[in-house]
């Protein structure tokens, strides 16, 4: 008798330890216990206003984080997916006011994004240039761009049928909040699952044992870089849509918090590791964060400190576990 339940403690704790180790069980049970911290302290934090407004936030930086967390595997960082999102927009607003109708002009402005996302793969793979210079350097250049082709100005007065995209509802529910989840899902089982994706799990581990075992490293690279300059654009269309106008001044911080949130996902700057639901878990802890210090009441310089400090901490998480990984070989 003692032998049995010995053995199915033992058992137990093996299962809650399997359990722990992942980031994203972790993470759902902090979001677990988070919402029954907010829903005692705040009444209005489970009302579907606010979820809505939680999953509308969680739209943009969500489908970002899905394409981030496919360039954090491989080892590449991108940091002008803020300026992406601007462009793609502001593109899409002045071809709309121009007179082209709502579904070239987006096509339009998606090409456009997939332009910048190609010069950022083309220098980072072909160049050997570095990730962190290169798109820090193409997200002032976008922005420079910005304040040239718009003057600095919104574009407003878009038309219904393109703010439709945004403001639309299915079963009650806006467009942007299916588009994410829709996203999520078929990125994660795409990175779990396809052949092709988890190589960037190769490469982002030993780029060059990935090499010298047959995978296209370089059409890879190129292949992330368009990948999450497109998802930024699409963040960038369904956030113009909602608003009714194209600003040169959105998503200005977008590519912080976007890392941030792959990173409390699993995801590691040293590339090779990371999952798509991680990360989208990680960008739904920043938003109820920031959904729950405004329901307190907490001014939004405190808010822009504790996202900072989230940051930090994450990387420094990041770090200690590479140490830890690297001492137990």
């Amino acid at each position: 008798m003692n032998s049995t339940i010995e053995s199915r403690s033992r058992n137990l704790r093996e299962a809650a330890r399997s359990v722990l180790a992942f980031r994203e069980s972790i993470l759902i049970l902090v979001l677990i216990v988070a919402g029954i911290a907010m829903t005692i302290a705040s009444p209005v934090f489970l009302t579907w206003p606010n979820i809505e407004a939680i999953l509308l936030g969680l739209s943009v930086e969500g489908t970002i984080a899905v394409g981030m967390v496919i360039l954090l595997v491989s080892g590449g960082l991108d940091l002008s997916v803020g300026s992406t999102l601007a462009f793609t927009g502001v593109v899409c607003g002045l071809a709309l006011v121009a007179g082209i109708p709502t579904a070239p002009a987006i096509v339009l402005a998606l090409v456009a994004a997939l332009a910048v996302g190609m010069v950022n793969g083309l220098m980072i793979a072909k160049l050997k240039m570095n990730p962190f210079i290169i798109t820090l350097g193409m997200m002032i250049t976008i922005r420079g761009l910005l304040l040239v082709i718009a003057g600095g100005r919104a574009v407003l007065d878009l038309p219904a049928s393109f703010n439709a995209v945004g403001q639309g509802r299915l079963l009650s529910i806006q467009y942007p909040i299916f588009v994410v989840v829709i996203l999520v899902i078929v990125g994660d089982i795409l990175l779990r699952n396809t052949r092709f994706f988890r190589q960037n799990y190769y490469v982002g581990g030993k780029e060059q044992a990935a090499r010298l075992s047959g995978i296209k490293v370089d059409f890879i690279k190129i292949f992330n870089y368009c990948l999450i300059a497109v998802l930024s654009g699409v963040s960038g269309l369904m956030l113009t849509a909602r608003f009714g106008s194209s600003s040169v001044t959105v998503g200005s911080g977008v590519e912080l918090r976007v890392i941030t949130a792959a990173i409390i996902g699993g995801a590691s700057l040293n590339g090779g590791e990371g999952s798509v639901l991680g990360a989208f878990l990680g960008a739904l802890f920043m938003g109820v964060l920031a959904n729950s210090l405004n329901l307190l009441g907490v001014d939004v310089y405190w808010q822009n400190l504790v996202t900072g400090l989230m940051l930090i901490l994450a990387v420094v998480f990041d770090m200690i576990n590479e140490q830890r990984k690297e001492r137990g070989r």
